[in-house]
């Protein structure tokens, strides 16, 4: 019996799809720029602190920006909070909002 070779998935996303949800987006960036101001520290501070770009933090508290979870991690830690404390933060953020 002869062996099928099946072809390799291709990488990435199909097209057409997409992982962008602006209302988890928007609700993160709403969370970490209130703790970052309730910090005292600067979004160029927390940028470095972070090891991101200044403006790519900045698109992500405007919610333009869908934050990988390694960003996550990082940006809870640079605020003195654990990554699920904050997830919980964006939660309550969210369900705030649709009410």
């Amino acid at each position: 019996m002869p062996i099928r070779h099946r072809p390799k998935p291709k990488q990435g996303r199909p097209r057409g799809a997409a992982s962008f949800h602006a209302p988890s987006a928007v609700a993160f960036g709403t969370v970490v720029r209130e703790a970052r101001l309730e910090a005292g520290i600067s979004q160029e501070a927390l940028a470095y602190m972070a090891n991101v770009e200044r403006s790519y933090l900045g698109r992500i508290e405007r919610g333009l920006s869908q934050p990988t979870l390694y960003l996550i991690f990082k940006v809870a830690a640079s605020l003195a909070y654990d990554a699920a404390t904050l997830i919980d933060f964006v939660q309550k953020a969210m369900v705030e909002t649709d009410e």
